[in-house]
């Protein structure tokens, strides 16, 4: 059995992503017809079910989507969860490549692009197959190199106080950049055209309360989730809604065994995955006029 994803396509809507095995459940069913268009990572494009080289022979078929307007609607008005999938060699090798980059400080915008297209391109979105990031290494480069220089014409000045803002500008530049990611994320190479509302002022607020929540020790795990709830409220340009419905506790005793498991080194990107899999799990894409139980 395969272990590939499959999204498909209903009322000119595309629901999914499916592991194969469920898909060949709603095929069993009769969800799915013979003439329903499929797809999967890579393929070329959609094609009918039943041009799927042993798809419709399995014990079971892809299912037929009576609903219109995206994934597959879960109890609550839900739409579906995202997913991440990645190979730990390929993370490995990668995320070396990316502290090399960051420690040499040349490579630094080059190689976060690179490592951000690789990553996004790993996520799976209800009705968003093949997603892409688009974003321009310029972009990064400039606000990178800026601040470089900023930081030394402050240092050459040697007053305090100036020291003390580039903390401040470096929020700015987190801030701006998360708008910049939100803004180029695209499907089958097209824009999603989404945008991100947070304002400079409530993400420094969230930040700020996320150093003294820190003194807590387990408080910053809370606080942590909330900023997530934010983040979701606050991209524009969907129909659906996204939300964050994992909690502080399920966090916090994931990260501390994540923590004390990266203390051996070898489970770092086993740890790594098991994270982003459940944060992505947590994610789910709702109606935006129905309420969302966390």
């Amino acid at each position: 059995m395969s272990n590939r994803s499959w999204f498909y396509a209903s009322g000119g809507q595309q629901l999914g992503p499916y592991p194969e095995v469920q898909l060949r459940d709603l095929i069993a069913r009769g969800s799915v017809r013979a003439d329903t268009l499929v797809w999967t990572e890579g393929m070329a494009g959609w094609q009918k079910a039943a041009e799927i080289p042993g798809l419709m022979s399995g014990p079971s078929g892809p299912p037929s989507i009576t609903q219109a307007g995206g994934p597959p609607v879960i109890a609550g008005g839900h739409g579906g969860t995202l997913s991440v999938d990645f190979g730990i060699w390929e993370f490995t090798w990668r995320s070396l490549l990316l502290l090399v980059g960051l420690i040499f400080i040349i490579p630094t915008p080059w190689v976060i692009v690179w490592y951000v297209n690789w990553l996004v391109s790993r996520v799976h979105v209800p009705a968003r197959p093949n997603l892409s990031f688009t974003g321009s290494v310029s972009t990064v480069a400039a606000w990178y190199f800026g601040f470089i220089v900023l930081a030394i014409c402050i240092a050459l000045i040697g007053v305090q106080w100036l020291n003390n803002l580039m903390a401040l500008v470096q929020i700015a530049l987190y801030w701006l950049f998360l708008r910049w990611f939100v803004a180029n994320l695209a499907s089958h190479g097209q824009p999603l055209g989404l945008s991100f509302s947070g304002s400079f002022w409530a993400y420094l607020g969230w930040t700020v309360l996320g150093v003294i929540s820190i003194i807590t020790i387990i408080g910053w795990a809370w606080v942590y989730v909330a900023q997530l709830r934010w983040f979701g409220r606050n991209i524009q340009g969907t129909r659906r809604e996204v939300v964050f419905i994992g909690t502080g506790l399920e966090f916090l005793w994931r990260a501390i065994v994540a923590v004390l498991a990266c203390l051996f080194i070898v489970p770092i990107p086993w740890m790594y995955r098991w994270m982003l899999g459940w944060l992505a799990s947590q994610t789910v894409l709702a109606d935006r006029n129905t309420p969302v139980r966390a």
